[in-house]
């Protein structure tokens, strides 16, 4: 594993630990998202991606401050923040949920547009003895393939497109084992 992979784990479980620490739940997006439900390190990433409930965002952000992070937030604070400590950038979309429990854009330009539905049933993901909430790998597919999409401005990326190959055999395999075990 490369040297920033593992400091991107160690930031990984230090963030989990902050939002523990004030019962925030977050929810790992993009590519660590993939690698946590993967259970291995797939690729280098850039940064890391989560999401947090409107609520929790702002006492998270002081939390982390408090932890030696630097706010280098320049797109709309009511959308996402962006932390950075040391090496390792963080950015966080701040996400609400509507009357029926799905999660959606919190502020900014797409404020109450839909995520995926069930995108929060993901589970607790694993990479050696670091564990993170991750988004579900179906929200995870469908974001990546359509978020070109929802912004014509994006363009398509091709670790995208080898992300949602990953997730999508990892998601036909396991398929395949629990009906042949049925």
């Amino acid at each position: 594993m490369e040297d920033l992979a593992k400091v991107q784990l160690v930031a990984i479980a230090e963030l989990v630990d902050a939002a523990g620490e004030l019962n925030a739940p977050v929810w790992l997006r993009g590519g660590w998202a993939m690698d946590f439900f993967l259970g291995r390190v797939t690729r280098e990433h850039l940064d890391i991606d989560w999401f947090v409930l409107v609520e929790d965002a702002a006492r998270l952000r002081e939390q982390l401050l408090q932890h030696g992070f630097v706010d280098v937030t320049t797109a709309d604070p009511e959308q996402q923040i962006d932390l950075r400590r040391g090496r390792v950038d963080h950015g966080i979309a701040i996400i609400r949920l509507d009357d029926q429990g799905n999660a959606v854009v919190a502020g900014g330009t797409w404020a109450g547009e839909p995520w995926p539905v069930g995108m929060l049933d993901g589970r607790i993901g694993r990479i050696g003895d670091t564990r993170a909430p991750v988004i579900s790998p179906g929200a995870q597919i469908e974001i990546k393939t359509m978020l070109p999409v929802w912004n014509p401005t994006l363009r398509r990326r091709q670790k995208d497109l080898d992300d949602v190959a990953a997730l999508q055999a990892h998601c036909d395999r396991s398929n395949a084992e629990r009906r042949s075990a049925q």
